[in-house]
């Protein structure tokens, strides 16, 4: 129930909050709606073309066994410990480097 009343209780955090989120709207929505006809071909050529696959690919891999290697190294896992802040930036980065990979396998 306290979630509810937050707006009334912290009003100017609460409209700061809402703020910095409209702006990641804003911003997330101006980048979806990019032209894709501009003069970067070599977008299309790297990223999303057919070696872009060669390319995620290989990124998936670096990511799978330097996460994996610095995550095993740790003996405290709880999250607490900067176990849980590698693991999120893990979660974040891997994420979106397997995005990237089904864009450039299904885009093309």
């Amino acid at each position: 129930m306290a979630l509810f009343t937050l707006p009334f209780t912290n009003p100017i955090e609460f409209a700061i909050a809402l703020a910095i989120g409209g702006g990641f709207v804003f911003i997330f929505q101006r980048a979806a709606m990019t032209a894709e006809n501009r003069e970067t071909s070599w977008v299309k050529r790297l990223i999303t073309g057919p070696n872009g696959k060669l390319l995620w690919g290989g990124a998936w891999i670096v990511w799978a066994v330097v996460f994996g290697l610095l995550l095993g190294t740790f003996t405290d896992r709880t999250a607490a410990s900067a176990y849980g802040s590698v693991g999120l930036v893990a979660l974040f980065t891997g994420f979106f480097v397997m995005m990237g990979y089904l864009w450039a396998t299904i885009g093309e």
